[in-house]
C-alpha cells in the first residue's frame, strides 16, 4: 500500500468526528473515502490505514462496516478492510493485516524488542533443570527429543541451541503482527504476541510473549478465559475454556480445554488435554487425558491415554523433584493408577494400580502391569490380544487432524515395527533366561522389581513369537507381492534382497519417528562437525520417515535366519511357502483371540445396568438397542474380514509358489 499524509481538510473532517492526534503529520492514509468510517479515535506515533470497503456479517445477521471506531492507536498500521472498534485502553506497536476484525479489546501492545515466545526455555522432564528445550515456532517432536534426551552429547546440544538462538534473534522486533482475516473479540490483554492469518481469539484473558502460528488451511482458535504466557501455539490447534499454560509449546492440531493447566511442558501433534494438569511433561503425538483428577508430571509419553486419577511422583522428599519417567508409545493408565518415578514402561502396555518399585519393562512390550498387595505383577505380551490395542492403532491415523501441508512432526503409526519387534526378541530371551535360572517349575519369577507368574511367562513367550512371525511374514509377503508365477529360487532371492543400506542394527522411537539408531547417529555426528544445521536435521528426519519401509525390510532381512533358521540369501520357494503357512497361522490365531476378547464386551456382565425396571429379556433387548449385536459390531466384522483377506493373501502367494 502507498500511504500519503492527510490534507488540512481531511484533518478537519476527522476532528469533526471526535478524532484527536498528537501529531497529524504522522497520520497517513491510502483512500480518502476511508475517513467516513473513522470516529472517536486517538492517534499517537505513526498511524496508517488502508481502504475500508468491506462489511462484516456477524452471527445472528448483525452487520458492521470496516473502519476505526472508539480506539486509541499508537504506532499502528491497519490493512485494507479491517475493523477496530471499542478498544478500552489502546493498541500500540502493531502491524495489522487485511480483513481483520478487532472488537472489545482492553489492551494490545508490544513493549520493546520481543521474540514472541521463540527462544523461551521449557524445563521439561526435570523441573530443576538440565533438560531444557528452547521452543521456537518450527520445533518438531524429533528435534525436541534430541534437545531433551541427548544431553550426553553436549556438543550437539550446543550447536542445536545456537541455531535456535539465531532463529529467535531473527524473529525479534519492536512491533507485533496480526495477520490477515484474523478475528480478535472480547479479549482483555495481548502483550508481545504475533498472530497468524485466520486465527480466532475470542474471550481470552491474557496472551503474553507468544506466537500463534495460524494459517488459512489450519486456523488456530483461542477461546474463553485462556491465559497463556511464554508460549507457542502451532497451526490447527484449539485452546479454550479457561485453560492456563505457562512456558509451553503446543504443536499442530492439539486441543487443550475445560480448565486444563500446564507449565513447562511440550505438546506435539494431535494431543488432547482437558480438565487435568501437567507439569514438565514431554507429550509426544496423541498424548490424551480427559479427566479433572489426572496429573501428568515429569514424564515422556506418546500415543498415550491417561485414565481418571492417574498420577506420578517425581520426588521422594529428599533432593526435590528431580526424577523422571518414560511411558513408551501406546501405553495406557487405568483409573487411579500411580507410578513412582523413575520408572520405564514398555511400549503398548497397560498400567493398573499403584506402583512404587521403579520397574523397567521396556524390553517387555504389550504387557499389563498390575498391582496386588503393593507388588507389581507383570503379564508380558498379553496386550497383543487386546481389542483395545488394535482399536487404538486403527484410530490414530484416522484422528490425525493436521490439514497444514507443512507437517512439523514425523509420525509412524505402525503397531509392529523394528522398534517393538527388537524388544520382543530381547523379551523372549530374558523370559527364557528366567525359566532357566529360576527353574521351570517356579510359581513366581522376579524381573526388574516386578513379579511374573509361571503361566504368564510361558504365554508371553508364545505371544511374542506369534507377533514376530506376523511381522516378518507381513514384510516377506509385501516384498513378494509382484512375484510372477513360476519364478525360480534365484529370482525370489533377487526380489528379496534389500534396496536400502539404512536399517541394520537397533532402532529408536524419536517421539513418533521410528528410525534406525545408526542413521540418527550419523546425522548427529555431522551436526557436531558443523556440516548440518537444525533445519537440515529436520529435513533428514523427514527423508528417513519417507524411506521407512525400505529400511524396515533391510532390518527384517537378517531376522529370518535368526528366527526361522532360513537365511534369505539361500532361501527356496519351499521354505518361503513354509514361512507363509506359519504366518497364516499366526495372523489368524491372533485375530481369533481378538475376536474372543471382543466377545467379552457382549457377555452378561457387560449388560449390568441395562434394562431399567425389566426382566432379563428386557435387559438383553435394551443392551442390543444401545450396543448392537456382537456379530454386526463394526470391529468384529473388521476382524472377520481381516481373517478372510489375510487367508486369501497367503493362499494366493502359496498358489504362485506351487507353480515353481
Amino acid at each position: 500500500m502507498e500511504f500519503r499524509k492527510l490534507t488540512p481538510e481531511e484533518i478537519d473532517f476527522l476532528l469533526s468526528r471526535d478524532c484527536r492526534a498528537d501529531d497529524w503529520s504522522a497520520v497517513e492514509i491510502t483512500d480518502p473515502e476511508s475517513l467516513q468510517y473513522v470516529r472517536n479515535v486517538r492517534f499517537s506515533g505513526t498511524v496508517r490505514w488502508g481502504s475500508f470497503n468491506e462489511v462484516f456479517e456477524l452471527p445472528g445477521g448483525v452487520k458492521k462496516h470496516s473502519g476505526l471506531r472508539n480506539a486509541t492507536l499508537h504506532n499502528v498500521t491497519v490493512g485494507d478492510d479491517s475493523l477496530i472498534e471499542n478498544v478500552s485502553n489502546y493498541i500500540a506497536n502493531y502491524d495489522i493485516g487485511r480483513h481483520t476484525y478487532i472488537e472489545n479489546v482492553d489492551l494490545m501492545v508490544t513493549e520493546g524488542p520481543c521474540r514472541f515466545g521463540n527462544g523461551v526455555e521449557v524445563s521439561v522432564l526435570n523441573e530443576t533443570g538440565g533438560r531444557e528445550v528452547k521452543i521456537y515456532d518450527r520445533l518438531s517432536a524429533q528435534i525436541a527429543y534430541l534437545l531433551a534426551l541427548y544431553r550426553h552429547r553436549p556438543g550437539l546440544i550446543a550447536r542445536l541451541n545456537a541455531d535456535i538462538d539465531a532463529y529467535a534473534a531473527a524473529q525479534e522486533s519492536v512491533r507485533g503482527v496480526i495477520g490477515d482475516c484474523v478475528s480478535i473479540r472480547n479479549t482483555r490483554h495481548i502483550n508481545g504476541v504475533r498472530i497468524g492469518d485466520y486465527a480466532v481469539v475470542s474471550g481470552a484473558s491474557r496472551l503474553r510473549n507468544g506466537s500463534v502460528h495460524s494459517n488459512r488451511t489450519a486456523p488456530v482458535t483461542i477461546a474463553h478465559g485462556v491465559i497463556a504466557d511464554d508460549f507457542i501455539i502451532c497451526s490447527g490447534s484449539h485452546v479454550s475454556d479457561n485453560t492456563s499454560v505457562e512456558r509451553c509449546f503446543i504443536g499442530q492440531c492439539c486441543h487443550l480445554g475445560h480448565g486444563y493447566s500446564a507449565s513447562d511442558s511440550l505438546f506435539f501433534s494431535n494431543c488432547q488435554e482437558e480438565n487435568g494438569e501437567a507439569c514438565a511433561i514431554f507429550a509426544g503425538p496423541f498424548t490424551v487425558t480427559h479427566h479433572k483428577s489426572t496429573l501428568l508430571i515429569a514424564g515422556m509419553f506418546s500415543f498415550m491415554n491417561a485414565g481418571s486419577g492417574s498420577n506420578q511422583s517425581n520426588h521422594m522428599y529428599k533432593l526435590g523433584p528431580i526424577h523422571q519417567g518414560v511411558m513408551e508409545r501406546g501405553s495406557k493408565t487405568a483409573s487411579d493408577s500411580y507410578i513412582l518415578w523413575p520408572s520405564r514402561v514398555g511400549a503398548f502396555s497397560l498400567v493398573m494400580g499403584r506402583h512404587v518399585t521403579h520397574s523397567d519393562t521396556s524390553n517387555l512390550p504389550f504387557s499389563y502391569l498390575i498391582e496386588q498387595q503393593n507388588t507389581t505383577y507383570l503379564v508380558p505380551g498379553v496386550n497383543l490380544r487386546s481389542v483395545g490395542t488394535v482399536r487404538d492403532a486403527q484410530k490414530w491415523p484416522k484422528r490425525d487432524a493436521r490439514k497444514d501441508p507443512d507437517r512439523l512432526d514425523c509420525i509412524n503409526y505402525n503397531l509392529l515395527s523394528p522398534y517393538t519387534i527388537q524388544k520382543m526378541f530381547k523379551g523372549i530371551q530374558l523370559l527364557k533366561n528366567l525359566l532357566y535360572s529360576s527353574g521351570e517349575l517356579s510359581d513366581i519369577y522376579s524381573y526388574h522389581s516386578t513379579k511374573i507368574r509361571n503361566g504368564a511367562l510361558r504365554k508371553g513367550i508364545r505371544y511374542y513369537e506369534t507377533a514376530i512371525t506376523k511381522f516378518l511374514g507381513n514384510s516377506l509377503i509385501k516384498r513378494l507381492e509382484k512375484l510372477p508365477a513360476g519364478a525360480s529360487d534365484e529370482e525370489i532371492r533377487a526380489m528379496l534382497r534389500p534396496t536400502s543400506a539404512v536399517g541394520k542394527g537397533q532402532w529408536a522411537d524419536l517421539s513418533g519417528l521410528i528410525v534406525p539408531r545408526d542413521a540418527v547417529s550419523e546425522i548427529l555426528d555431522r551436526v557436531e562437525r558443523g556440516e548440518m544445521d537444525i533445519w537440515a536435521v529436520s529435513d533428514a528426519f523427514h527423508k528417513l520417515h519417507e524411506g521407512y519401509y525400505d529400511a524396515e525390510w533391510t532390518w527384517a532381512y537378517d531376522k529370518f535366519e535368526t528366527f526361522f533358521g532360513m537365511p534369505l540369501e539361500t532361501i527356496t520357494a519351499a521354505e518361503v511357502a513354509q514361512i507363509v503357512k506359519s504366518w497364516k497361522e499366526a495372523v489368524i490365531g491372533l485375530d481369533r483371540e481378538l475376536y474372543e476378547d471382543a466377545r467379552k464386551e457382549f457377555n452378561l456382565a457387560s449388560q449390568t445396568g441395562f434394562g431399567a425396571d425389566g426382566s432379563q429379556e428386557v435387559k438383553e433387548k435394551d443392551f442390543s438397542e444401545v450396543r448392537g449385536d456382537f456379530e454386526s459390531n463394526s470391529f468384529v466384522t473388521a476382524v472377520l474380514e481381516h481373517i478372510r483377506v489375510k487367508e486369501a493373501l497367503g493362499d494366493e502367494l502359496l498358489g504362485r509358489l506351487r507353480n515353481v
